[in-house]
């Protein structure tokens, strides 16, 4: 029996929860998944999924006031664009099986968009005779700062994996064991700005240390090459050879291992990352997201190239990483401060 792939597994994990999603909503919602299947990757459909489940969910009890389950596409056809509206005002403050839940204007216009794709596909596939949710604009976007670590909070926080000085003795003993690995992760995410599912899924034969080089899967299923320093590679390095004298089975391709002496996830991966920023940069809350913004910042300081950031950090929209480019425009600003003489001493 061939063995699954970390993506693949990701895959089926995640059909599984859009089918859990699916069990509870009306029939012509399954239509609408199978006809973005071929377009969309399985984790854009799983947020579809939980996004329509609360938008259902609203329908149940404030519009439609029948089961959602039983939901028809006339009750969607009847809906009129002040429902939309007033389901965006219910998402600042919702509750679900008595848990209180609340979203941000980025988490509403997620929704939104969702709502919109739902019914742009029913109305495309005359399911239903107008397309209301096209006529509500998306919440105002305020921008939001980008948080990265400055040179020092970066050696800092290396230090911390090497040297952390605030953790308990257990947790030191603990770190003794993990360091190679955990130092190698920190390393490599400040000098690529992967992804944290990027790096998760990262496989020992994709790394090419002849040409300093490795192959990643980015999101919606593309692979990539990139590459990296000495100084990555320095640590990379490290981490292999502890690797090599872990009691691992055969069939075990994964670069970065846990303490289960399996491929590590992705919140262990956050929690570490989380820890040693503790201790660098308290103030801050630093994730592996926080990491890429770093990586992308210091590499346009180095390159005045937005493109070649765009390349590197695999946006597809260059006006993604404009954002980086923002995050340094206080640099700008102090560098050309005494550009312009006031008095003209000559």
């Amino acid at each position: 029996m061939k063995t699954l792939s970390y993506y693949e597994k990701r895959d089926l994990d995640n059909m599984q929860k859009i089918g859990s999603y699916l069990s509870n909503l009306p029939e012509f919602c399954y239509d609408y998944f199978t006809g973005i299947e071929n377009n969309t990757s399985s984790l854009t459909r799983v947020n579809y999924a939980m996004d329509l489940a609360v938008f259902f969910d609203y329908l149940e009890k404030y519009v439609c006031k029948k089961p959602k389950s039983e939901i028809s596409l006339t009750d969607i056809d009847k809906l009129q664009s002040r429902n939309i509206e007033n389901y965006l005002s219910y998402l600042s403050y919702y509750q679900i099986d008595d848990k209180m839940l609340k979203n941000s204007e980025r988490g509403k216009a997620r929704k939104l968009a969702s709502v919109r794709s739902f019914f742009k596909y029913l109305f495309n596939h005359d399911m239903i005779s107008s397309n209301v949710a096209s006529k509500v604009p998306t919440p105002k976007l305020h921008n939001k700062e980008i948080v990265r670590l400055e040179k020092d909070e970066v050696a800092r926080m290396l230090d911390a994996v090497a040297r952390p000085s605030t953790f308990s003795e257990r947790q030191k003993e603990y770190n003794k064991n993990t360091f190679e690995r955990d130092n190698a992760i920190v390393t490599l995410f400040l000098g690529t700005g992967i992804r944290i599912s990027e790096l998760v899924g990262l496989n020992v034969e994709d790394f090419d240390f002849s040409q300093n080089a490795f192959k990643i899967t980015r999101k919606g299923g593309n692979q990539a090459i990139l590459y990296f320093s000495d100084e990555v590679a320095e640590a990379l390095d490290d981490w292999l050879a502890k690797r090599n004298t872990l009691d691992l089975p055969e069939d075990e391709h994964a670069m970065f291992i846990s303490l289960q002496n399996r491929r590590i996830c992705v919140r262990a991966v956050e929690n570490l990352v989380k820890k040693f920023a503790k201790e660098s940069a308290p103030l801050k809350k630093i994730s592996p997201h926080k990491l890429r913004s770093t990586f992308g910042t210091n590499l346009y300081r180095e390159t005045k190239d937005i493109y070649i950031v765009a390349d590197v950090l695999g946006h597809k929209d260059v006006n993604t990483t404009k954002r980086h480019y923002a995050a340094i425009s206080e640099d700008m600003r102090k560098s050309v401060a005494n550009k312009v003489k006031i008095r003209n001493d000559d």
